[in-house]
């Protein structure tokens, strides 16, 4: 795929910058430019092009703001010690993306495409990438993603695709270190089922799960856990994260997928573990199991994961009438620590994960 690139007039100066990355934040700052790939069935994926970022206009009729028909995805880029530019396992994202668009009934776009549209706008963009010094896991939280922009108002999959990617500097998930989240355990509302978009990255699936976490912050918590949606008894995932529990005799232990998101830093984690001597399984895990396990010492450690918090203990469940605790133990720690100095280049990339852009 060749890009058009039209460099903006009014980028961002190097001391505001400077201001900007020493405390990023999460999705508050963009970068100066953007990617745009469109689609038809005629053309196919065409007019690819960078240009300075800013709004785009959308008609009131097209069809993403009616039928939800829209993908996404979530990546990071991160400055080495030498000034290089990386990413991590982008053509997981671009495959995982790939299949999303076949749920969402989208063209997929080539795990080639994907990656080179990535890569351009982390090219021109590339003094946004913060420098991190160890602890302090700065990048550059990157945003493919795909949305039907035909103007058409009746249901079935659009005519027009419109693929962009956005970039914004991010500070570390934790500041002042990591810390235990607290669980609320969901048992009104259910997320995803059988042959649903459970499996699919889509917008969709998240403003399923606001609900469910607004009653966790009511009661005192960070994220909610959700339930399968068959028998109410099976964990799926978290509103944002995949959960992990590490067994006293060395198991390590995840919700099998097939109606939840399968996370890249979840995949990483089982290569990873594996590697490491753990026994690894993907499986249906009952909720009375995490609270029975948790009570007789069998659950050691429980974690959560995803591309913003890499891994995250998990300190405490909490349901209606109940709770059960949990510290953060060597297993847990370690995991996190082996990954992110993969991703920051302070360890070796024996796996083959880290990808080269600049």
């Amino acid at each position: 795929m060749e890009f058009s690139t039209t460099l903006s007039t009014n980028q961002v100066s190097d001391e505001r910058l400077a201001e900007i990355l020493a405390d990023p934040g999460f999705g508050t700052y963009f970068t100066d430019h953007m990617v745009t790939v469109e689609w038809t069935p005629d053309t196919g994926w065409h007019n690819a092009r960078i240009e300075p970022y800013g709004p785009i206009s959308l008609d009131p009729a097209t069809a993403v703001l009616h039928y939800a028909q829209e993908t996404f995805e979530g990546m990071k880029a991160y400055r080495h010690a030498d000034g290089s530019v990386w990413t991590f396992r982008p053509e997981a994202n671009a495959g995982r993306m790939a299949r999303s668009s076949k749920r969402l009934a989208f063209p997929e776009l080539s795990v080639e495409d994907f990656v080179a549209a990535v890569d351009a706008l982390v090219k021109v963009d590339q003094r946004w990438v913060p420098a991190s010094a160890e602890g302090e896991e700065k990048s550059l939280y990157l945003r493919p993603f795909m949305f039907a922009s035909e103007t058409f108002l009746g249901v079935r999959s659009a005519h027009h695709v419109t693929f962009m990617v956005i970039a914004s500097p991010a500070g570390a998930y934790f500041k002042g270190g990591v810390k235990p989240v607290r669980l609320w355990l969901s048992e009104h509302y259910t997320r995803a089922g059988r042959g649903g978009m459970g499996a699919a990255k889509t917008g969709g699936n998240y403003a399923a799960s606001l609900a469910a976490q607004d009653e966790a912050y009511a009661q005192g918590c960070d994220q909610v856990v959700f339930l399968d949606a068959s028998e109410g008894k099976y964990i799926e995932e978290l509103g944002g994260m995949n959960i992990f529990f590490v067994y006293a005799d060395g198991r390590l232990v995840t919700p099998e997928t097939g109606t939840i998101l399968e996370g890249i830093t979840r995949a990483s984690i089982l290569e990873l573990a594996a590697k490491q001597g753990l026994k690894v399984e993907e499986r249906r895990v009952a909720i009375d199991e995490w609270r029975a396990g948790v009570a007789s010492g069998e659950i050691s450690e429980v974690f959560a994961c995803g591309t913003a918090a890499v891994v995250t203990p998990v300190g405490e469940l909490v349901w209606e009438g109940g709770s059960v605790k949990t510290e953060a133990g060597p297993v847990t720690t370690g995991l996190r620590k082996t990954l992110v100095d993969i991703q920051f280049g302070r360890a070796e990339d024996t796996f083959g994960w880290m990808h080269r852009i600049v």
